[in-house]
């Protein structure tokens, strides 16, 4: 399995995280640059113009601060945990998923808000998010957020399909064909708080609050739904440019995705299209977190200013499909459009179940909640047929 690798690193962060821990002391003051910043981030998350001329937010970071910006991807929440647990890094471009687990796991710093002008421009509903924020102590600068989105092909479907249902259940399309085999399904444990989202709605008996805080029937009622999608997945998807290709040529007709595999397939001119279902979503709110043992932090806090830019912002809200951090960023912005943030889903904020690290005490159960380490090995289990 694509994500077993980082299986074992993550249950011993998680292990060894039995709380948040006590906040270091943070920099008080930014010094001379250190010549380059090494960078953890998502696909498509930091663009020098290599892919596409028109959108490049690290030529000129590099010109101004003389440091060089040195990118690795990961495809997903818990290879990024890995690759901080085992160092070498400056920042993350972390989602929810993976945020608090780096904060209990003391692999992250606090951030001084002071040497970070910009900061106030953030979205207010961000600015304090509990997915970076401790105990009023913030380790992070919020970068952009977006829905998982049920991306679908417009010759199958003539109108937007309403229900996460076409990927989860067996059923004729409406080209008169199975699903089975022509869908796809996130290659990660996160993807049970999709199940468990689905189940909220389309069985409501459970009575799950949060797709993230669920008791031991609402978590095997999760699990047995992706038992079912199982034999339906052609593959498991955590890389975004291969989803891209599976649509393109492998048959694929439905999947969840992220806007931007979407953006790149239309501007491929493919039949491809996406919504959010009836049922809503899980979605990403990211922050560029600081390792606690960067080797540049003063690189580091040049780019957390530079990463909240509106500039900067609204051009990878344009690239990703995703939506600023910073609003002041969907004004003004020739490649987003005037209606690029409306687009990207600016008004869906409440609609969307931001990811975040299930945790054995929890609010919402008063027997407690099954813990991530459970959904580690469990989706290990689910994709190899168990």
């Amino acid at each position: 399995m694509t994500f077993v690798k980082t299986a074992i690193a993550s249950l011993a962060a998680l292990a060894a995280a039995t709380g948040i821990g006590m906040a270091q002391e943070m920099k008080k003051e930014i010094g001379p640059g250190e010549g380059q910043v090494d960078i953890v981030a998502w696909p498509g998350y930091i663009e020098r113009g290599e892919t596409d001329k028109n959108f490049d937010w690290v030529t000129d970071f590099e010109k101004k601060t003389q440091c060089k910006v040195n990118i690795k991807t990961a495809g997903t929440s818990d290879e990024m945990v890995a690759l901080m647990n085992e160092g070498g890094f400056d920042l993350v471009t972390a989602s929810g998923d993976a945020s608090l687990r780096l904060i209990s796991g003391k692999r992250v710093q606090p951030i001084n808000i002071d040497l970070i002008p910009s900061f106030k421009t953030v979205d207010e509903r961000l600015q304090k998010a509990p997915w970076h924020t401790v105990n009023g102590v913030h380790y992070g600068v919020p970068y952009q957020w977006g829905a998982n989105v049920l991306a679908y092909n417009t010759n199958v479907f003539k109108e937007a399909p309403k229900s996460w249902s076409v990927v989860f259940e067996e059923q004729t399309l409406p080209d008169g064909k199975s699903n089975k085999g022509r869908i796809q399904a996130f290659d990660g444990p996160i993807y049970i708080a999709d199940a468990a989202l689905y189940l909220m709605a389309t069985k409501p008996e459970l009575g799950i609050k949060d797709p993230y805080e669920l008791n031991e029937d609402q978590y095997k009622a999760a699990l047995n739904l992706l038992r079912v999608q199982r034999p339906l997945v052609g593959r498991y998807w955590h890389d975004a440019f291969m989803q891209i290709d599976d649509f393109k040529n492998e048959g694929v007709v439905a999947s969840s995705s992220w806007p931007f595999q979407v953006n790149l397939l239309q501007a491929d001119k493919q039949p491809i299209a996406s919504t959010i279902p009836q049922e809503g979503a899980t979605g990403w709110a990211d922050t560029t977190m600081m390792h606690a043992e960067a080797a540049h932090p003063n690189c580091a806090y040049m780019w957390l200013e530079h990463s909240i830019n509106p500039k900067l912002q609204g051009d990878l809200a344009a690239w990703f499909g995703s939506v600023p951090a910073v609003p002041a960023a969907c004004q003004g912005n020739p490649l987003l459009g005037e209606k690029g943030c409306e687009t990207n889903g600016i008004n869906n904020f409440d609609r969307i179940h931001f990811w975040r690290t299930p945790v054995a005490k929890c609010e919402s159960q008063s027997a407690g909640c099954v813990p991530y380490y459970r959904w580690v090995t469990d989706m290990i289990a689910v994709m190899g047929g168990r």
